[in-house]
């Protein structure tokens, strides 16, 4: 009878220390699941479309809608390949309303069998609009207007080209595509300042809040709405921004923390030859300095 009893308060013992540590493990475990939680990542993929026919021919392209080359085509397929082959899959894509990414925003869904995801097209992603100079060559404009004038325009950060005229047919607002779109919010000229002003307010309001309902999402759009995207995310000086060179087709992944601040960015890809297309525009943008240059 004795043993029975030891025997018994000992199993309720045991049961309650079971409990006790079952608790204390569920209470780690629940702790663990809230960092977790907190410390959640999310990503975000960039890219510049691919090389366009104004690209090539080294003019002012802006809103201009032009198509892709033959190498812009090739280079959207060579980034729907990285994604894919770096498991990458989207629910979302945003895009601007110029053929260049939206075209690009094809092929790279294409390659990823997910051309049925929603494809929003948003002017507010669209390339800085270069007013009057929109459509000529850089250098030809440089003896139009003085070489000086050119070189503030394309390496300023708040300084814009010359207004269109509202009558010209390079107006947003004469053109069909942006019908729907009130006439006050359209550009006759924009500084990069103005394009990320343009840009910002539009990524906080549209696409910050499918990131943080774990929506995965993919930003096709152009050199300069991507500079501004850069320099939010980067937190980099007006000064800075200028410097920042971005290659045609090659997806940039950000990495955010819970409170949108970036942990890290990368290019996706070959490095050795995403160093030499970076390079490549370097050395292009330094030869059109050089012939811009009023030293």
């Amino acid at each position: 009878m004795f043993y029975f009893l030891i025997l018994f308060l000992f199993q309720i013992n045991y049961n309650k220390s079971e409990k006790n540590f079952l608790s204390f493990y569920q209470k780690e475990e629940d702790k663990n699941l809230d960092q977790n939680k907190n410390n959640k990542i999310y990503k975000l993929v960039l890219i510049r479309h691919g090389q366009s026919s104004f690209n090539q021919e080294n003019l002012f392209t802006g809103w201009t809608d032009v198509e892709l080359t033959k190498t812009g085509i090739e280079e959207a397929i060579i980034a729907g390949d990285i994604l894919k082959n770096n498991s990458f899959n989207f629910d979302i894509c945003f895009t601007s309303t110029l053929k260049r990414s939206i075209k690009t925003s094809f092929i790279i869904l294409d390659k990823l069998n997910q051309l049925y995801i929603p494809i929003i097209k948003d002017f507010h992603l669209n390339e800085r609009h270069y007013g009057a100079i929109q459509g000529l060559n850089k250098k030809e404009t440089s003896l139009k207007y003085g070489t000086k004038l050119v070189y503030e325009w394309r390496r300023s950060y708040s300084v814009p080209p010359p207004k269109l005229d509202v009558n010209d047919i390079r107006n947003p607002a004469n053109i069909e595509q942006y019908k729907n779109v009130d006439k006050n919010e359209l550009p006759l000229t924009e500084s990069l300042e103005d394009t990320v002003k343009r840009v910002i307010p539009y990524f906080d309001k549209e696409i910050i809040p499918e990131i943080k309902k774990g929506k995965k999402i993919l930003v096709v759009a152009h050199g300069n709405s991507i500079r501004g995207l850069i320099k939010y995310f980067d937190k980099l000086s007006d000064e800075e921004i200028v410097n920042v060179d971005i290659p045609n087709a090659i997806p940039l992944v950000y990495e955010f923390n819970e409170k949108f601040e970036t942990i890290k960015r990368y290019y996706l890809g070959d490095q050795d030859e995403i160093k030499k297309k970076i390079n490549k525009i370097k050395k292009l943008e330094k030869q059109i300095d050089s012939i811009l240059s009023f030293n």
